[in-house]
C-alpha cells in the first residue's frame, strides 16, 4: 500500500422551497450591499483581514506546500456567509443562530473497520499531530467561493491511529445534532443528522483537512465547531462540519445530499467545471467579498487541486462519477 502522501426542471421540483425561496431572498440583499458598498463602502475593505476576529487563538506555523498564494478572505465573509442547514438556508442563519449550540464537553467516536476505535476528547484530538495554517480555495456547489486559512492536520493522522483494517474502503462522517439548538433541523429539508463521505485514498491524501480554527482562531459555531472536515478538492458539502462520529467501513455510504437529491449530488462532488449542475452552469464562480458585479472567475478542474488528486480518479468517468 502507497504511502499517503504518494498518492428542463423548476427549481421547485428539486430543491425544497425554503431553500430556493432563501437563495432569492439573498440576491436581493446583496444587490443592496454591492450599492452600499459603491456609496461609502471603501472604508469597510481597508480593515485588515482578521479584523474583528474572535475567539480562543489557535498558532499555527503555515504549511506553504499545500497553501494557495491567493490571498485569504476577510474574517467577516468567512464567518458571516455560511451553508449549515442545520441552522437555517439563509446565508446568515449560521452567524445568527449557531452560537447556540453546545460545544463542551466534546467527543469524537472512531469506530467500525479498526483494530483500535477509539473516542476521543477535543484536546486529545488536537494533540495527535503538530496543527498548522492551511491556505485553501473552497469553492460551492452554488458556483460562489472563498480563499480561507484553515489551522489543523491532514486527516491521515488520526485515521492511522484507529489501524484500519482491509475492509476499510471508504469513510463516514457523522455531524453533530441539537435540535433544541438548531432551528433548521426541524424544516425537515434532509434526513438528519448529516452524514458525509470519502472513498478511504481520499480521506488518506494529505489534502484532507481536520481542521480545528480559521485565521488562527478556534472555529467559529458557524463554521463548523469545534472541528471539522476540509476537504478543498470538492464541493463544500462534502466538507462535513461539527463532526461527532467517523465510521471506517466496507460498503459506499448513502450521504445527506445523494439521499435528498441524487440527481444533483453525487457521491465523489469533485469541482468539474465541465459537468453542470442540472440548474445552473459550474464552469465559472462567483468569489465572496469581491463585489457582486465583479467579473466571474473559472472555475478549475478539483478547484486547482489537480495536480495532487487528479491520479486519484485515473480511468473513472467524471461525468458518471459526479
Amino acid at each position: 500500500m502507497r504511502a499517503p502522501w504518494e498518492i428542463g426542471i423548476r427549481p421547485s421540483e428539486i430543491t425544497p422551497e425554503p431553500v430556493w425561496r432563501s437563495r432569492r431572498r439573498w440576491l436581493r440583499q446583496a444587490a443592496l450591499g454591492t450599492l452600499a458598498l459603491g456609496a461609502g463602502g471603501g472604508l469597510a475593505r481597508a480593515a485588515g483581514p482578521a479584523d474583528g476576529a474572535e475567539g480562543p487563538a489557535l498558532p499555527a506555523p503555515r504549511a506553504a506546500r499545500w497553501s494557495t498564494d491567493e490571498p485569504p478572505n476577510v474574517w467577516r465573509d468567512i464567518t458571516t456567509y455560511n451553508n449549515f442547514y442545520e441552522f437555517g438556508t439563509g446565508k446568515g442563519d449560521p452567524a445568527e443562530y449557531a452560537g447556540r449550540m453546545r460545544l463542551e464537553p466534546w467527543t469524537v467516536r472512531i469506530d467500525g473497520a479498526v483494530r483500535k476505535p477509539l473516542t476521543l476528547d477535543l484536546d486529545a484530538l488536537r494533540r495527535l499531530a503538530p496543527l498548522e495554517e492551511r491556505v485553501y480555495r473552497l469553492r460551492c456547489v452554488e458556483a460562489w467561493s472563498m480563499v480561507i486559512p484553515w489551522t489543523g492536520y491532514s486527516l491521515f493522522h488520526l485515521l492511522r491511529h484507529v489501524e484500519p483494517t482491509a475492509d476499510a474502503r471508504y469513510v463516514v462522517f457523522t455531524t453533530a445534532l441539537q435540535p433544541e439548538a438548531m432551528p433548521g433541523v426541524s424544516a425537515g429539508i434532509l434526513d438528519w443528522p448529516y452524514v458525509e463521505g470519502l472513498r478511504m485514498d481520499e480521506a488518506m491524501h494529505p489534502l484532507a483537512l481536520l481542521a480545528f480554527g480559521v485565521y488562527g482562531r478556534a472555529l467559529p459555531p458557524q463554521n463548523g465547531a469545534p472541528l471539522r472536515l476540509v476537504v478543498p478538492w470538492k464541493y463544500g458539502f462534502k466538507s462535513a462540519k461539527s463532526l461527532v462520529g467517523i465510521r471506517l467501513q466496507a460498503q459506499p455510504p448513502v450521504t445527506s445530499w445523494m439521499r435528498a437529491a441524487p440527481r444533483e449530488y453525487g457521491f465523489y462532488a469533485n469541482v468539474n467545471p465541465a459537468v453542470p449542475h442540472p440548474r445552473w452552469s459550474q464552469a465559472t464562480e462567483r468569489r465572496i467579498g469581491a463585489g457582486f458585479f465583479a467579473p466571474r472567475l473559472p472555475t478549475q478542474p478539483f478547484n486547482g487541486y489537480a495536480e495532487a488528486v487528479a491520479g486519484l480518479y485515473a480511468g473513472m468517468d467524471l461525468a458518471r462519477n459526479f
